[in-house]
């Protein structure tokens, strides 16, 4: 997907994620539990709305976007004072190996092409025993509002290159080195999958050899 698509969207982005605030209250509840004290990294933070929200409980966190308007929407307004936003590529990350405890992407690997290729840069720059938050939209399909706001994206000409269920999803997930180790689905106009996930060592180490 074009950076420019985003670029485009990014200033009316905030506002048409309101109407699933209940689902994101969840998030916003859940995930300073997990990053407290912690180093964090935020890759496709959009305007940046769930950093905003979880940050203060980190000991420092980056959030990045590959598109430059996205950013420019994220450092509007106030912010905890260890969150910092910047403009990267999620698969190709500019941090040293090892460098956070934990990594946050949010329903972003539904609309990349090679999904996979950012789990390889997370898995890269995440700390031996760091953890994935990788909450991402599921069942596009399925449900009257969902197939509408579906349809709604795909005109704005975000793509969803890929469509899974929760349980395709978990599984995907696990095909590229990851356990799940906590899975929730969360309602929305498009239902959220919300998981947390470690390193499988067997499949890492498969990869590597």
């Amino acid at each position: 997907m074009k950076k420019k698509i985003w670029d485009i969207y990014a200033p009316i982005y905030e506002k048409a994620m309101r109407s699933d605030c209940k689902a994101y209250k969840g998030m916003y509840e859940r995930i300073p539990k997990v990053i407290k004290g912690k180093d964090v990294l935020e890759i496709a933070t959009g305007p940046g709305l769930l950093a905003k929200h979880v940050a203060y409980a980190a000991k420092r966190m980056i959030a990045t976007d590959y598109s430059e308007g996205m950013i420019a929407e994220a450092k509007k307004g106030k912010y905890p004072d260890n969150l910092t936003f910047e403009v990267a590529d999620a698969q190709q990350l500019p941090f040293d190996d090892d460098s956070f405890d934990v990594v946050l992407i949010a329903n972003a690997l539904h609309v990349m092409p090679e999904p996979e290729k950012a789990l390889q840069e997370i898995n890269r720059v995440l700390k031996n025993k760091g953890i994935l938050i990788a909450p991402n939209f599921i069942n596009h399909k399925d449900g009257f509002i969902s197939n509408i706001w579906s349809g709604i994206l795909k005109a704005a000409g975000i793509k969803f290159e890929h469509q899974w269920r929760i349980s395709e999803y978990k599984e995907f997930l696990e095909r590229n080195g990851w356990k799940v180790k906590n899975c929730k689905e969360m309602k929305a106009r498009i239902p959220i999958a919300y998981v947390e996930c470690i390193r499988n060592p067997e499949i890492i180490s498969r990869e590597r050899d």
